[in-house]
């Protein structure tokens, strides 16, 4: 296992990739929204063995990803998601990308109705470094993760842990998993509470479930 490990990071995938495949079985029906050029998807279908499809909005994402062998359709997470029948996948994954959705709510509770999972990283907007930056620069923050100007950003809905987490108790949303995360993609071993994290994580990882009300299609009744 050890040496399969050192042979996936040889090949340069993100270490919080990494991690989101250690949270799907082998064997599982996974749509990766938002795919980019692919790599999660690639590790997902090569690595663990996955039955992984990908949605890309951009045209050189999808051109990418079919280079590489890789079934991914063309798509807009904010009104694609709709077409996919309910329960269609094991796992929904949303990498980095809930913050540039318009309609975040509405996106979370679709992965939850297609997916009996979901999984979802974003950069955590409660950093202390983010924080620091905005108290005594008093400028939009610019770090390893958030990375754009304010002028030219695709993060239209910046969130903290925090908020996140009071969103999915909104909705009824289960939190099977959490990890903190730092920017280079690596788990934090010194914070394991969420609230810790709010401060002390630049990223976090959610697997996330819906146990609630569903209606006779299967589809979750949100709060």
């Amino acid at each position: 296992m050890a040496t399969r490990e050192a042979d996936i990071r040889a090949r340069d995938v993100r270490v919080d990739l990494l991690e989101i495949g250690r949270m799907i079985e082998p064997g599982s029906r996974v749509l990766d929204i938002g795919c980019g050029d692919g790599d999660l998807l690639y590790h997902l279908v090569h690595d663990r063995r996955v039955d992984a499809r990908g949605m890309e909005l951009t045209r050189e994402g999808v051109n990418a990803c079919v280079a590489r062998g890789l079934s991914v359709v063309q798509g807009d997470a904010d009104r694609d998601l709709v077409d996919y029948p309910t329960g269609a996948f094991d796992y929904a994954v949303l990498s980095q990308t809930l913050q540039a959705m318009r309609d975040t709510r509405a996106g979370l509770e679709q992965m939850l109705r297609i997916g009996k999972r979901a999984i979802v990283s974003f950069p955590n907007f409660g950093y202390w470094r983010v924080r620091m930056q905005l108290l005594f620069k008093g400028r939009m923050p610019d770090t390893e993760t958030l990375e754009y100007p304010w002028y030219n950003t695709p993060n239209i809905h910046l969130c903290t842990i925090r908020d996140f987490i009071e969103l999915c108790d909104d909705l009824g949303i289960t939190i099977e998993r959490f990890l903190a995360v730092d920017a280079g993609g690596k788990r934090s071993r010194r914070v394991h509470s969420t609230r810790r994290a709010n401060l002390m994580a630049e990223q976090a990882l959610f697997l996330l479930a819906f146990n609630g009300e569903r209606d006779d299609s299967g589809a979750p009744v949100y709060r």
